[in-house]
């Protein structure tokens, strides 16, 4: 088996903590366990492009019950741990393409090789291989049913893809699944961000004041974090109607250029490039944090600020410090890649449970349906959000109502009103 990680010896540590993670993630579990007796995907193969984590592996793990023959690479240079890429390897035969702080050569060459399993269904987180496929890999387009796409920036990608008529074939897209983004990129990025700025830093975020870019989900959820250890939240956005809601969620809105004076710690979450520019940062404070949660280390425009600062000093773990020629520093967090990642463990393991219950069940979907799905952008039936919302909350030991047979015939009616 070929696969390329950092140490083989890391495996049982990795083990232990896939285990760890797989206790908060009863859904999966049971997707898992329905798919070890259906064996859905008897001589399918796929390839996942994705963060390897201990949540990432345990929805290989359902995949390979299923029948898949899987194969895994990382989605980003700083997001992979290492252990548990080879648990993947050494515990479950699973070949593991992952090495945590690989240059960007190697994180392409990776992508190929997963490629190289000339896979029938490929599981994107950014649209890499999607991008790869339509590109230098053209050859292996007719042999694929599908994919599917975890990620606002790999969504916002693919949809300008199939706006263009150059899509080559059927993408699920699970990010815009409501048991997706409701959850893992309001609650998940929102927790997960404020624990990689606050590993990185130890600063106190209580009295600091804090500049979210953009409202979309990830965004307010980490605006809400913010808030809720004490800080002064900014939200600036370019939509109205998300500065609208941010305004009447309680934050104040401004444009950027503004908030980058008042800043202490910066935050972007929007899936766009330079949010953070080099005019930003030369009126921000001596001191200022700068972080992204976007999936691309785009949104701070770092090599503008390289040509303008010089070389940075690392002065912690993952900060990265700037000397402007004023004098004032400017911190970059994780490289200006995912905090969450580069800098924490990512998402907690109960919120990835529904996302990743999604992609699996995306998954079977295009291979149930490939004969009627065509080239482009679908949406994750509402069936299957209500099946995954179901299923957590009774793992949740939550039970809710039903409506009773005269509420459904009222519901359904048109001539039932007022006096009814």
């Amino acid at each position: 088996m070929d696969f390329d990680i950092k140490n083989i010896d890391l495996a049982p540590g990795g083990r232990h903590r896939m285990e760890w993670a797989a206790q908060e993630m009863p859904v999966l579990k049971g997707v898992g366990e329905t798919f070890d007796a259906e064996k859905p995907f008897k001589d399918i193969r796929i390839a996942g492009c994705m963060h390897v984590t201990t949540e990432t592996a345990n929805l290989m793990v359902a995949l390979q019950k299923g029948g898949a023959d899987v194969v895994l690479c990382a989605s980003n240079p700083l997001s992979t741990q290492d252990d548990v890429a080879a648990a993947l390897v050494s515990q479950y035969e699973i070949p593991v393409y992952a090495i945590k702080g690989e240059d960007n050569e190697t994180y392409h060459r990776h992508v190929n090789a997963i490629l190289d399993h000339k896979p029938h269904i490929v599981m994107d987180d950014g649209a890499d291989v999607a991008s790869t496929l339509h590109t230098d890999r053209r050859e292996l387009l007719p042999n694929l049913i599908g994919g599917t796409e975890e990620t606002t920036t790999g969504v916002i990608r693919l949809r300008a893809l199939a706006a263009q008529g150059k899509l080559e074939y059927p993408v699920m897209a699970v990010n815009d699944a409501l048991t997706k983004h409701m959850f893992d990129n309001r609650y998940g990025t929102g927790q997960s961000t404020m624990d990689g700025i606050i590993r990185a830093t130890n600063y106190l975020i209580a009295g600091k004041t804090f500049v979210v870019g953009g409202y979309g989900w990830c965004s307010r959820g980490v605006a809400m974090r913010a808030r809720g250890l004490g800080a002064n939240v900014i939200v600036t956005e370019v939509d109205s109607l998300k500065a609208l809601e941010a305004v009447m969620d309680g934050f104040r809105v401004m444009p950027m250029m503004e908030a980058a004076k008042e800043g202490d710690i910066f935050l972007s979450a929007t899936g766009n490039i330079h949010v953070f520019d080099l005019h930003h940062m030369q009126v921000m404070k001596d001191g200022a944090i700068l972080a992204n949660s976007g999936h691309f280390d785009v949104e701070i425009n770092l090599k503008e600020l390289a040509e303008y600062a010089g070389e940075p000093a690392l002065v912690r773990p993952s900060v990265q410090q700037y000397t402007m020629p004023n004098g004032n520093r400017i911190n970059i967090l994780g490289e200006g890649r995912l905090v969450n990642l580069a800098a924490a463990e990512g998402h907690p393991a109960s919120v990835m449970d529904m996302s990743f219950a999604g992609q699996a069940m995306a998954a079977r979907y295009l291979l149930d349906n490939q004969e009627t799905l065509g080239n482009e952008v679908l949406t994750v039936p509402y069936e299957v959000d209500q099946e995954i919302a179901t299923i957590k909350l009774q793992a949740m030991g939550i039970n809710i109502d039903t409506l009773t047979d005269r509420q459904v015939k009222y519901l359904n009616s048109w001539d039932e009103g007022t006096g009814h």
